[in-house]
């Protein structure tokens, strides 16, 4: 081949692979720009602060913000605490969106405290009357599912002692929470070796003696990765106690690959097992500002990529 022919035909060459660089450069934006805002295969539920850089401070703003990135549900913690003016506009835009709203907290003091194990009246007094709270304030933001905490173990007490002080306690609750359709979601948590849950064959133990469509599992995979890992064979054996799952990765508490969870592979397993509630993204952030709350969505949009 000659000079000219040879560099005409490279310019030919380059050109098409330019060209074809273009189109899968292309092809790739236009899956991208599809996925923004298209609802995940999983039903995602982020928390309030969690977008405020990209859509403001008003929770409201962000839950209209959350509804355009795709997610459909939200959680939120402290909702009890919220004024019952901000908890009624909250449900009444999340009916708007046809969002859900995932847990919020049964008011009993904090995790540890006004233990359940103990069997002592004043604490019960104090859970039971956060349990009517929560039928009040189910009404007014549409929430089903209310985390409730046992407490500390009372490690002068037999630990068969204590689980049928928490049982006995939590079919009180049952019974203010039942005529409502309202779940309490008994969550298993590793902050410290003094809380009383731990395990989620513990809390299966719990809810089978509680025996009530009101007392479930709330399967926080941060925490049970830290306590007993082996997480879907776990799943597996408590399957029909678990009424809702948490995000975050290990370690660090944030979002999905940041850690060691192969949270892909989870999400797949429970769309393959049918699993249609809530996931709460209870994690923070692994970068800060606008970049952080992004990378978050791209870190969804990555482990829900699962089909």
């Amino acid at each position: 081949m000659n000079r000219s022919s040879f560099l005409k035909n490279s310019s030919l060459l380059a050109g098409t692979l330019l060209t074809g660089t273009a189109v899968v450069a292309n092809s790739q934006l236009k899956n991208t720009d599809s996925a923004a805002g298209k609802p995940f295969n999983l039903n995602y539920a982020p928390h309030d602060g969690m977008f405020k850089n990209l859509a403001g401070n008003s929770f409201l703003d962000q839950i209209q913000f959350m509804y355009d990135q795709g997610f459909r549900s939200i959680e939120d913690n402290g909702m009890a605490g919220r004024p019952a003016a901000e908890q009624e506009k909250i449900g009444n835009l999340l009916a708007k969106l046809g969002m859900q709203m995932g847990v919020f907290v049964v008011d009993k003091g904090g995790n540890g405290q006004n233990t359940l194990t103990a069997n002592k009246q004043e604490h019960i007094d104090i859970f039971l009357k956060g349990c009517k709270q929560a039928v009040e304030v189910s009404k007014r933001c549409g929430g089903k599912l209310a985390t409730v905490v046992p407490g500390d173990f009372t490690r002068n007490l037999p630990l068969d002692i204590q689980n049928a002080n928490v049982i006995t306690a939590l079919r009180k609750g049952a019974e203010i929470l039942e005529p409502h359709g309202i779940v309490m979601v008994l969550e298993p948590l590793s902050d410290t070796p003094d809380l009383y849950l731990r395990t989620s064959a513990q809390t299966y133990m719990i809810c089978k003696g509680v025996n009530s469509p009101s007392c479930k599992i709330l399967y926080d995979m941060y925490h049970m990765a830290k306590n007993e890992g082996n997480m879907i064979n776990n799943i597996k054996l408590t399957w029909d106690e678990i009424a809702y799952f948490q995000i975050g990765d290990n370690p660090g508490r944030n979002e999905p690959t940041t850690g060691e969870v192969n949270y892909k592979n989870i999400f797949k397993f429970l769309h393959e097992k049918g699993y249609k509630g809530v996931l709460g993204m209870e994690h923070g952030n692994s970068r800060p500002g606008k970049e952080g709350e992004q990378r978050v969505i791209e870190a969804y949009r990555e482990s829900d990529n699962f089909l």
